[in-house]
């Protein structure tokens, strides 16, 4: 099988506390295949949630990557691997240390994501790329934005971004100050697809885990422009889920 190219940061964090254990930006793999994507038109990055190891990671970008070519996208779909299998994520006592040490690392992966992109569109500033994130990987997706949001030059550098089972909090598209960044460093549209039969994020909700998480019941507020969001109904939190009801992309 061919290995599923991928941006990664794995090792760079601690599993138990978030602290970084790396200051490099991020390392590619293949590189060659890298190499290959510089030419194409378009590039999606495929963001994976909490409690992934590397090769439930690679998992992710195939079932996105397969749900793409069905609904007849057919440029490149890559993978962001990075430290969200978090100590005891699996244990119902540790899930909201767990959590919160994964929110932590997303938050930091940021600035990985955010150098990545600054990079390869220095190498082909025609590339569009768009960025495709469930649950905990909306955070990254968010910090990535915020990062890029420093330099006015990056504005708009960001095709696409589209939201799945959301963890982040359901203000975000309408507040101040993300609103602005969102508006301001994608260029084309912010799709989020919620579900309010989201089992995970439900419970998440209720022990405050997540203060309304954007994946729920939608925004509040008044959005900005570029943001629209979809009613989704995915068997569960599972992005197999809700990479089947996807239906059109992007």
């Amino acid at each position: 099988m061919k290995p599923i190219s991928r941006i990664s940061t794995r090792g760079y964090y601690d599993l138990l506390t978030g602290k970084t254990l790396k200051n490099n930006s991020y390392y590619l793999y293949p590189k060659k295949d890298f190499k290959k994507l510089i030419d194409s038109k378009e590039l999606t990055i495929m963001i994976h949630g909490l409690r992934n190891d590397n090769a439930g990671a690679i998992a992710k970008v195939v079932l996105a990557k397969n749900r793409l070519r069905k609904l007849g996208y057919s440029y490149p779909v890559i993978g962001y691997s990075y430290d969200s299998n978090t100590t005891g994520a699996h244990l119902i006592k540790y899930a909201k240390r767990s959590l919160s040490v994964g929110q932590k690392i997303a938050k930091k992966n940021g600035k990985n994501l955010g150098k990545f992109i600054e990079d390869f569109k220095s190498e082909n500033p025609n590339i569009k790329i768009r960025l495709m994130g469930h649950s905990l990987g909306t955070q990254v997706i968010l910090s990535t934005l915020e990062y890029l949001a420093k330099k006015k030059k990056n504005f708009g550098i960001v095709e696409g971004v589209y939201f799945f089972g959301a963890s982040i909090t359901e203000e975000i598209p309408s507040s101040k100050k993300y609103g602005k960044i969102l508006q301001n460093i994608v260029n084309k549209k912010i799709v989020n697809h919620y579900a309010p039969t989201d089992e995970v994020l439900k419970w998440a909700d209720s022990e405050k885990h997540v203060k309304g998480p954007l994946g729920l019941n939608g925004s509040i507020g008044k959005p900005v422009p570029k943001y629209s969001q979809k009613l989704v109904r995915p068997k569960n939190h599972r992005f197999a889920s809700y990479a089947q009801v996807l239906n059109n992309f992007p």
